[in-house]
């Protein structure tokens, strides 16, 4: 089971390095160990190459997939191999955090923000795992680049899901507008570089489509997008 940064989850809450009231501190403290006890991490994840079309557009035969956009193609360039990767928490959190809706909206508040940290923290470890395993292949990881980042479409999550099979494999779905189900789930790429890929070219505030638009760009740290 992952950890979960606490100061995460205040920062999902909207925290700006104000005064918390002890007994809401409590509860904060309450529904982390509540998300814990309730989420059921799972990932599944595939290494396939890269091929280019005759404009150039990255290509994953393999996944029988076509990744658009100019964003994507900055990312990738240089990148031999990628890795698909999706990670949930399973049912289990989203139904508890509907149950506290109805009953105690602040409780619901933070354990919903628990969730968004934990399934970040799911994704930092197995994201810390493939730079280990690409390290000892002599091979760099890039950062995770998720759909919906930059003007890489939502879109493209119905055949990210189906190219990793993760209704079978780890019981995530996709809903016809694009909403991942469970909710607290993340799908993304990560590219494998011969070399250390360029600096600017992962995921960040200076080339994210809800640049200007987002609170998180309020707050001290720069945040990693993955809608």
């Amino acid at each position: 089971m992952p950890g979960i940064d606490k100061g995460e989850v205040l920062r999902y809450l909207g925290h700006r390095g104000q005064r918390i009231d002890p007994a809401l501190d409590r509860l904060i403290d309450e529904e982390i160990a509540h998300c814990l006890a309730v989420a059921k991490p799972r990932t599944v994840y595939r290494v396939v190459d890269i091929s280019l079309d005759p404009d150039g557009a990255p290509r994953l035969p393999e996944a029988n997939l076509e990744l658009p956009g100019r964003a994507i193609r900055r990312y990738l360039d240089g990148a031999g191999r990628c890795v698909l990767l999706a990670a949930t928490l399973g049912t289990g959190i989203d139904t508890e955090i509907r149950m506290q809706q109805r009953v105690d909206m602040t409780r619901s508040l933070a354990l919903d923000a628990a969730a968004t940290a934990c399934i970040e923290s799911v994704c930092g470890d197995f994201q810390r795992e493939i730079e280990m395993t690409a390290g000892g292949a002599y091979l760099f990881a890039g950062t995770r680049y998720s759909p919906g980042y930059g003007d890489l479409p939502l879109t493209l999550q119905p055949e990210l899901i189906q190219a990793l099979d993760t209704a079978r494999k780890i019981g995530l779905t996709c809903t016809d507008s694009m909403i991942l189900l469970p909710r607290k789930s993340v799908t993304a790429l990560i590219g494998l570089f011969d070399r250390p890929p360029g600096a600017g070219v992962g995921p960040g505030c200076s080339g994210c489509s809800l640049r200007g638009r987002c609170d998180f760009s309020k707050c001290p740290r720069e945040p990693e997008h993955n809608p």
